[in-house]
């Protein structure tokens, strides 16, 4: 499986943007997750995504501006990120891991099997 996360950039705060990833091989079958670091920080969750799209989950620090959506017909999954700060400065991953059941969302990055190598998101204040 290959995972290719797009969309990263230098933005202004307060600004928007969009990331997409697209992973290969049988989409449908994976749960899917968003993640970032942080200069000298651990590798976090910002989102995670069921394999239908029915359910999505966020850390309460990333509900309200963060949205995950997938279009499996595409093979993608997007963040949307909005009012950004520049502590929203990161390196951002996509994950992808297959899952048995179609509602199920995966929190754990160890869970992960599949990963991209990350798009730059750079939030100057």
């Amino acid at each position: 499986v290959h995972v290719v996360e797009s969309g990263g950039g230098l933005v202004q705060a307060g600004d928007s943007l969009r990331l997409s990833c697209e992973a290969t091989g049988t989409f449908s079958r994976y749960a899917m997750g968003w993640f970032r670091q942080a200069r000298g920080k651990e590798r976090e969750l910002v989102a995670a995504i069921s394999r239908s799209g029915g359910n999505t989950d966020y850390p309460d620090s990333k509900k309200g501006r963060f949205t995950i959506s997938r279009e499996n017909a595409k093979n993608t999954v997007y963040l949307q990120m909005n009012s950004l700060k520049p502590e929203d400065t990161a390196l951002y991953y996509c994950a992808a891991v297959v899952t048995g059941r179609t509602d199920y969302v995966v929190l754990r990055k160890d869970e992960y099997a599949y990963w991209g190598v990350g798009t730059h998101v750079t939030v100057s204040s």
